[in-house]
């Protein structure tokens, strides 16, 4: 048998939808017992309204009809943050690696000329620029938002 506690961990690993979906119960149902509007209901399972955002009075609500105290909802809400946080930090942290040689080149160089405040700089954002442009539209070896990325980091500065 399940302990409370052992309960609480799984649920506070879980997002907003995965709690509703483990309850069993629709969003509309859910929305009609707890007399919360659906249209908040969905703002919160989409995240355009974040829960911590919410009045205590829809919290209370929420975490009623779903047997949860309001604190499980407050954590999970703030872990999920935290996870789409981590994952877009990855995100843009991978737009500066695996980059196709000649553009990896120049991107070093770049950084290497602003940190030691190159009288090269400007032929350096020049290489930058074409090398993006090239990997781009040439190569297609990045993304136009990969490329507008790079762009708005290191040359529109």
């Amino acid at each position: 048998m399940l302990r409370y506690t052992d309960i609480m961990a799984v649920v506070m690993r879980m997002s907003i939808n995965e709690i509703i979906d483990q309850s069993g119960m629709t969003k509309y149902r859910i929305a009609k017992l707890s007399g919360i509007p659906h249209a908040t209901l969905n703002d919160l399972c989409s995240g355009k309204t974040h829960i911590e955002k919410c009045s205590g009075e829809t919290l209370y609500r929420l975490s009623k009809t779903l047997q949860l105290p309001i604190e499980q909802l407050l954590e999970s809400a703030m872990e999920q943050k935290l996870r789409e946080e981590k994952l877009q930090a990855m995100k843009v942290q991978s737009y500066e690696y695996g980059l196709p040689s000649y553009l990896q080149h120049d991107l070093d160089a770049f950084k290497e000329g602003l940190a030691t405040n190159s009288s090269l700089l400007d032929c350096l954002w020049g290489e930058l620029y074409g090398s993006i442009n090239i990997a781009e539209i040439n190569d297609g070896a990045i993304t136009p938002e990969h490329a507008d990325y790079l762009r708005q980091k290191f040359l529109w500065r």
